[in-house]
């Protein structure tokens, strides 16, 4: 099922958004995820967030800033069972989505592709150096 982000998910989005990053980032430091952790606990509260939850147990979760996807990530162990496509597919009424992700992290670039979305743009990340595509999604392109 997905839902609204309630306070008592933080713990467990913030375990699966580390873990996620730490996984698909091998080629990022990983000092640069721990350094992000606090902020990013701080600001999840007031974003627009859905999760999945099955038998009570959150194992995935989206992050949206209108129709900007900050972070899709999904529990170690539950990858490829459908729950990133659930994930995306309750945000697509919005018509038209965006998100950067990394060309590294292949996994990622795939599962967008796969989603409909088309890369727009490649840039290089400020902090890790790394190069980015702008990956946007519209209703019926």
């Amino acid at each position: 099922m997905i839902r609204l982000f309630e306070f008592r998910d933080l713990d467990k989005i913030m375990n699966i958004w580390l873990q996620g990053n730490l996984e698909a980032h091998s080629f990022i430091d990983a000092g640069y995820w721990e350094k992000n952790f606090d902020s990013v606990k701080s600001v999840l509260p007031n974003a627009e967030v859905y999760v999945y939850e099955e038998d009570g147990e959150v194992l995935g979760f989206i992050g949206m800033d209108a129709d900007y996807i900050e972070g899709i990530f999904v529990a170690a162990g539950h990858k490829g069972q459908g729950i990133g496509h659930q994930l995306i597919g309750a945000v697509k009424q919005k018509k038209r989505l965006s998100l950067h992700v990394f060309e590294k992290n292949t996994g990622a670039m795939s599962f967008y592709l796969a989603e409909g979305f088309k890369v727009w743009e490649k840039m290089t990340e400020k902090e890790t150096g790394e190069t980015e595509c702008l990956m946007v999604y519209e209703d019926g392109q």
